[in-house]
């Protein structure tokens, strides 16, 4: 095995963390893959992995050593893309890391992107979590709010709206809130992002912070499907974004609240990483979505 087959069989065996899901994953025999590794580690004269009889995990200078590789295995991936991307069609696993919420706008447009590039295979990871796209090897993400990180590319995909909705019952039992300090009547239905704890923000413009508030939290959940449902069963008020209740809202199943004290909407963005040349499954993704969800 050459050195950069030597290359691939550690990266892969440090991200499986073992080697027969290595091996699997690159069709070889996991004792193709362990003196693969051990070669590597006499040719560097350090120890890459510390093994035990049931599990092998990275050394401090294995876990060094696993950047620089990553490194150059995307700088190869990128050079051989960019020989290729004029006469390649769009093809390969694209990994795309997205908020659990933007389902919603996100799968109604799949349909006519998986006709028109067949040859590509969509790979969807839905979780709230802060997904570092270089490190977990991303190809690209939907993210909300603002965008900070300068290894990153972005372009603006789609705007929204939170809003605080009940339904039509629960404001004939509560009333309806005139102003934001009249929510502490009322009954909460929170969002907690699953993976920080934090409760979500609820956008309310008001010099005094909503956290102040003392609302009673009727409710508090995970999941923004579930904590709609709740709202539309008149459990209480909840924040919503827009795109999920048009459909409530127009049929008056849910009522919209305080929008004078409603700040302006927010947006998603695509984001992937700005140091990787932009592979075809990439760019036409990127290009077919934003003009899809303008």
């Amino acid at each position: 095995m050459d050195r950069l087959s030597a290359l691939n069989a550690f990266v892969r065996t440090a991200e499986l963390g073992s080697f027969v899901a290595a091996g699997r994953a690159l069709g070889l025999t996991p004792s193709a893959v362990g003196k693969a590794v051990s070669r590597l580690e006499q040719q560097l004269g350090v120890r890459l992995f510390q093994r035990s009889t049931r599990s092998i995990r990275l050394t401090d200078e294995g876990d060094l050593f696993l950047e620089r590789c990553r490194k150059i295995l995307d700088d190869l991936d990128d050079a051989h893309a960019a020989l290729t991307q004029t006469q390649e069609v769009p093809r390969g696993v694209l990994r795309i890391s997205a908020p659990n919420v933007s389902y919603h706008l996100l799968l109604p447009a799949l349909p006519e992107f998986i006709q028109r590039y067949p040859e590509i295979e969509l790979e969807l990871d839905f979780n709230d979590r802060m997904v570092d796209l270089i490190d977990e090897r991303i190809d690209v993400a939907i993210r909300g709010g603002e965008l900070s990180d300068s290894r990153l590319m972005a372009r603006p995909l789609h705007s929204f709206q939170l809003l605080l909705c009940a339904s039509p019952d629960y404001l004939e039992r509560y009333g309806t809130p005139g102003n934001p300090q009249a929510l502490e009547q009322h009954c909460a239905i929170r969002f907690r992002f699953p993976n920080s704890g934090r409760m979500q923000h609820w956008p309310l413009k008001t010099p005094d912070d909503e956290h102040s508030l003392r609302m009673k939290h009727i409710i508090t959940c995970n999941n923004v499907d579930a904590l709609c449902s709740a709202t539309i069963g008149g459990l209480g008020i909840g924040c919503i974004p827009d795109f999920m209740v048009a459909e409530a809202l127009a049929d008056g199943t849910l009522c919209s609240l305080l929008g004078d004290y409603i700040e302006g909407p927010t947006r998603f963005s695509l984001i992937w990483p700005s140091n990787r040349h932009l592979a075809p499954k990439v760019r036409v993704f990127v290009d077919y979505l934003c003009e899809r969800l303008k």
